[in-house]
């Protein structure tokens, strides 16, 4: 790693977060008195719920899926999924396919891959076998991508329920773009696995285009499943928007999994609930009053809200590096100054106060640490048969850690 960079990991910006409940606080004032310039990168990391769909056990956000399957520091419960059948996915976007993916795969699959031991032991229970995923548009205005989308399709037992050929017919005089012709084209060719045998050996999943929830009760009449979820059949109008039809209809279900968007943390007051994200023009943060903040930047979802896959971010990185470069050859004139007037360069050693304190506790863990962690994850996934990696949680992190501390 270059010398002049370095790296703080298990350190929350802004203060206590249920994301990272372990890790130390540090607030932005303290980077503002000890840096020249701040880039805020931090993503968008809580979920967008949809108010006709109040979290409860039986209706939980993709996120928490998604950090539960990763090992994520917030430790989310594991999904009810040994007593389920049928599960409801709101939203169709990448992050819909990819929990959809992994609720329908064979273990023996997904045992090369880095998934924790205990969320295969989990996964084995499971009983589900059928996953809606809804969405309140069509097929040429869904958010998932080809990638993701061929993914699924090509899952060995598993089968897309196929879609009437009508709702797949673009709209006269409306030219598709690749990326839609694409998943068209997916979606007409339907499952790569074919049934040969009886149908209770496959798993399904359908895509449930112009649905839009309203509610969600529990059943006690049905046997055959825990809710009945309400969903209004919509149209879209000239401007491309969602409009009921005034048609509704009951699906029932076990468990719905809401997957609408994520939105930025609010970690300082430059965020902004309206947008979701960092208030900023061309990567440059501006405050409230739309003035430029002089060497305070932001990139990513954190300046973008979440839109666009990793090429995009990537590309709006490159941007914001490029736009801090040539201010600093040539600053904003306009920009209100909300650095320390006492830092006019740092070394290296200068940190915040919590930081020292965090390094001198070993919560705080540097890129030297973080190395080890992830040999011993890497070792630990070969001994287990080979897999890329066996992902360890911030206890068993933080035990390793000690356990091998170097003297």
């Amino acid at each position: 790693m270059d010398s002049r960079l370095k790296f703080f990991g298990n350190v929350n910006i802004g203060g206590p977060t249920t994301s990272s409940p372990s890790a130390i606080s540090v607030p932005i004032e303290s980077l503002l008195a000890k840096y020249t310039h701040l880039v805020l990168g931090t993503g968008c990391t809580v979920p967008i719920l949809h108010s006709a769909l109040p979290p409860s056990e039986r209706c939980i956000p993709a996120l928490d899926v998604v950090h539960w399957y990763t090992n994520h520091p917030s430790q989310p419960e594991a999904p009810p999924i040994d007593n389920v059948r049928h599960v409801s996915i709101v939203g169709q976007g990448n992050v819909s396919l990819d929990v959809a993916r992994m609720l329908l795969s064979r273990l023996e699959d997904l045992r090369q891959y880095d998934i924790p031991e205990r969320v295969l032991a989990h996964l084995a229970k499971s009983t589900v076998k059928h996953i809606s995923i809804i969405g309140r548009r069509g097929p040429y205005e869904a958010a998932f991508t080809a990638k993701e989308l061929r993914e699924l399709l090509d899952l060995p037992g598993v089968v897309m329920d196929p879609l009437p050929p009508e709702i797949l017919w673009p709209k006269e005089g409306i030219k598709p773009t690749r990326q839609q012709s694409r998943i068209v084209s997916l979606l007409q060719r339907g499952s790569k696995e074919i049934p040969k045998g009886p149908s209770e050996d496959f798993k399904s999943w359908s895509l449930e285009f112009f649905r839009s929830p309203t509610g969600v009760v529990p059943t006690s009449h049905s046997a055959s499943s825990n809710l009945e979820l309400s969903l209004a059949h919509t149209i879209l109008d000239p401007n491309n928007e969602a409009v009921p039809t005034g048609a509704t209809s009951i699906l029932p279900t076990d468990l719905i999994i809401t997957s609408l968007g994520h939105r930025s943390e609010p970690i300082t007051h430059w965020y902004d609930p309206g947008l979701r994200h960092v208030r900023n023009v061309s990567g440059r943060v501006v405050d409230e009053r739309g003035n430029v903040l002089r060497n305070v930047y932001t990139s990513g979802w954190a300046s973008t809200g979440a839109r666009g896959v990793l090429a995009t971010t990537m590309m709006n990185a490159y941007d914001v590096a490029q736009t801090l470069l040539s201010d600093a050859q040539d600053p904003v004139p306009e920009a209100r100054s909300v650095m320390s007037e006492d830092v006019k360069e740092v070394t290296l050693d200068e940190l915040p106060e919590e930081v020292k304190h965090g390094l001198g506790s070993s919560r705080v863990i540097t890129h030297d640490a973080w190395k080890r962690i992830d040999e011993e994850e890497v070792r630990r996934g070969t001994a287990l048969g080979g897999k890329e990696r066996e992902r360890m949680d911030w206890s068993e992190a933080d035990r390793y850690l000690q356990n091998t501390r170097v003297t």
